[in-house]
């Protein structure tokens, strides 16, 4: 395949160029390269490399009702993506052992059209299976500070998660952690429900901006202690960033992903949207918000995912907000929330590069020779609106319903072959376990 005439976001630049494609690898990035393969007219289109979402939950195996890998990663594909990360719940089983890796596998290779890695979880009881998991594969380690809303996935108190960190730290994977106190958010909610105060101000109210900063601080002197890489999910906050920053500048190994809704959206908007808005750590005011979005910019911030964590609309509803399933499914729209408000080279950073580096994906990230041709074709002139018909998610809602984005996806490729274009999903490409290069970091120790 030769894709002809774009403008490439390769490592060196913004660059127009050809891409020369080969058994799904690129070999030749340059200027009138000849093939006698396929050709892809791609003038006038950004070439970008394909989103890597760190952080879905996609819910197959045993949740499928709420999304499933098929819905989940024509959804991904549709916003630019080739890899997303499944988190370890909310499957059932979760991803805590070997066996239940093993089915989430299956699935996964059965319904996803694009590739996919494996988060492990961390909680009470199977720090002895995470070798086993580390052995099949899995990118790392995910452990809850606050309550999960699971009672199957429990939250890591901190011997839990500080011995999870040695472990892991043994085996060279990271850690990931929801940080949020669970002591002040219990005790918030508890009493706030107590009181008989349950609507959408109470809730945020409840998690606060300093029980994710406590939870950052907290996770960051674990991880200094035990030799861990440590990797703050969904951090809400330009307060949270601030936290993170001062851990890394101790020395500690920590990386930051934030979440589109996050830099989009404010509690204003949770107010007035609801429930489809609602996520932990909450949407923050506009201050924050903010300082998120510089930090976004100066590059403090290594990641931007999804967090696409959807339900069923019977779960969204209810008169009281804290009972309200959280979770925002926004997987098809990270690309076009960044595309707005960033620049083209910041985008494949914070999308593609980034995430390849951290968790040692040496194939992934990047448009250039050598590495695998998962990239995205986007008109960056073009203005579209999300609908309930444009979304490829099994559930039609989401809180981008009605907004105008400028860049739209016109194709995506997963290791040279097409698996989304101009509007459908294509061919029959199935995705396959991405697994990391960590065993020249492992330690017996």
């Amino acid at each position: 395949m030769i894709v002809r005439g774009g403008t490439v976001v390769a490592p060196e630049g913004v660059v127009a160029a050809d891409l020369r494609i080969e058994d799904g690898v690129i070999q030749e990035i340059g200027g009138d390269l000849t093939s006698s393969g396929d050709e892809v007219d791609a003038h006038g289109l950004t070439v970008l490399p394909g989103l890597i979402d760190v952080h879905v939950h996609f819910n197959d195996p045993g949740r499928s009702e709420w999304e499933g890998a098929a819905t989940g990663s024509q959804a991904l594909a549709a916003g630019g993506g080739t890899l997303f990360f499944d988190m370890p719940l909310n499957s059932s089983p979760c991803t805590i052992g070997p066996a239940e890796f093993d089915q989430k596998r299956s699935a996964l290779e059965a319904g996803s059209v694009t590739d996919f890695a494996l988060w492990g979880g961390l909680v009470p009881g199977n720090r002895d299976a995470m070798e086993a998991l580390a052995e099949r594969g899995v990118i790392g380690f995910k452990a809850f500070m606050a309550d999960s809303g699971l009672p199957e996935f429990p939250r890591a108190d901190d011997l839990t998660l500080y011995e999870g960190m040695r472990e892991a730290a043994r085996l060279g994977l990271p850690v990931a952690v929801h940080a949020e106190s669970h002591e002040l958010v219990q005790a918030l909610a508890g009493k706030a429900q107590a009181g008989g105060r349950h609507a959408i101000r109470d809730y945020l109210d409840s998690r606060p901006v300093m029980a994710e900063v406590d939870a950052i601080q907290r996770a960051a002197l674990l991880a200094g202690e035990a030799g861990a890489r440590l990797h703050i999910v969904h951090v809400s906050s330009g307060r949270g960033v601030t936290a993170a920053l001062e851990a890394r500048a101790r020395g500690v190994d920590v990386s930051i992903e934030t979440c589109a809704h996050y830099l989009y959206f404010t509690e204003e908007d949770m107010l007035r949207l609801g429930a489809v808005a609602k996520c932990a750590p909450p949407l923050r005011e506009p201050s924050e918000r903010k300082m998120l979005w510089r930090s976004v910019l100066r590059g403090d911030v290594d990641m931007v995912a999804s967090d696409h964590s959807p339900a069923p609309l019977s779960m969204k509803q209810g008169g009281n907000f804290f009972r309200v399933w959280g979770g925002v499914a926004g997987v098809q729209s990270t690309l076009a929330v960044l595309m707005e408000l960033a620049p083209a080279q910041r985008v494949a950073a914070l999308t593609a590069a980034n995430p390849a580096a951290r968790f040692r994906l040496p194939r992934k990230g990047r448009l250039a020779a050598g590495y695998d041709a998962d990239f995205t074709l986007v008109d960056t002139e073009a203005e579209f609106t999300v609908t309930r018909e444009s979304l490829f998610q099994r559930h039609g809602f989401s809180p981008y319903l009605g907004t105008t984005f400028r860049g739209a996806v016109r194709r995506t490729v997963v290791r040279g072959e097409t698996v989304f274009l101009d509007g459908k999903i294509v061919g029959a490409q199935k995705g396959r376990l991405i697994t990391p290069e960590y065993a020249t970091t492992r330690t017996d120790a």
